[in-house]
């Protein structure tokens, strides 16, 4: 069994999808209470705390330096983390009975790198993902499969076009990188920094139901 500390808003009956959102770095689980309690309420929402403690109530799952090139990570603590999600995402979906095609991974910044990482890597565990103010890694490339372009996966980029800590840039090199791969995928951009606005919430919100709630 794989286990991170959880918040959970609970669905009201048997659960009909999974979402799980992830928080960025130097954040914990609760950043994201009010974007989970606006999902619909047919959906299972998990917040997990990464597994990286930086200081009191700050975690992450990996580390990451910010220069003047951008963002440098510490890659042996992002794929310790990729591996310990996805094993986390099958025991809850054991525990639930729901499986790849209802499964949302999703994050805000480093949460949503994570999101990305695991569905693009094993979309036999998640094949919808969602980044918020987010990137795709490079560094998973090995891990990708080479049909992944046909195995279901589909995802969401919200992106403010102001940010300051990671550029709009990244959001365009990440739907750039998607067409390369065949994954289906939505780019949006906003008129903000790096934050998760309540435009972006809603159009999360809304896309989270049609992926997960509409595909009978």
């Amino acid at each position: 069994m794989s286990s991170l500390h959880t918040l959970v808003r609970a669905a009201t009956g048997p659960a009909q999808g999974l979402v799980v959102l992830m928080h960025g770095v130097g954040s914990n689980e609760r950043s994201l209470q009010a974007l989970a309690h606006g999902l619909d309420p047919r959906l299972q929402v998990l917040l997990p705390r990464g597994p990286i403690a930086f200081a009191a109530d700050a975690f992450g799952w990996f580390t990451v330096q910010f220069g003047a090139n951008g963002p440098v990570i510490d890659p042996v603590q992002a794929e310790a983390s990729r591996r310990l999600l996805i094993a986390y995402v099958r025991d809850q979906q054991a525990r639930l009975g729901i499986d790849a095609a209802r499964t949302l991974v999703a994050g805000f910044s480093q949460g949503g790198i994570m999101g990305a990482g695991v569905a693009l890597t094993a979309p036999e565990v998640a094949q919808q993902f969602a980044i918020l103010s987010g990137r795709i890694l490079p560094e998973i490339a090995p891990h990708i499969p080479a049909d992944i372009a046909r195995r279901g996966v589909q995802g969401l980029i919200l992106h403010g076009r102001d940010d300051s800590k990671l550029p709009y840039a990244l959001a365009t090199a990440a739907s750039a990188r998607l067409r390369g791969l065949g994954v289906a995928h939505e780019l949006r951009s906003y008129a903000a920094d790096h934050a998760l606005t309540p435009a972006m919430q809603a159009d999360f919100t809304a896309w989270s139901a049609r992926q997960l709630l509409s595909r009978d």
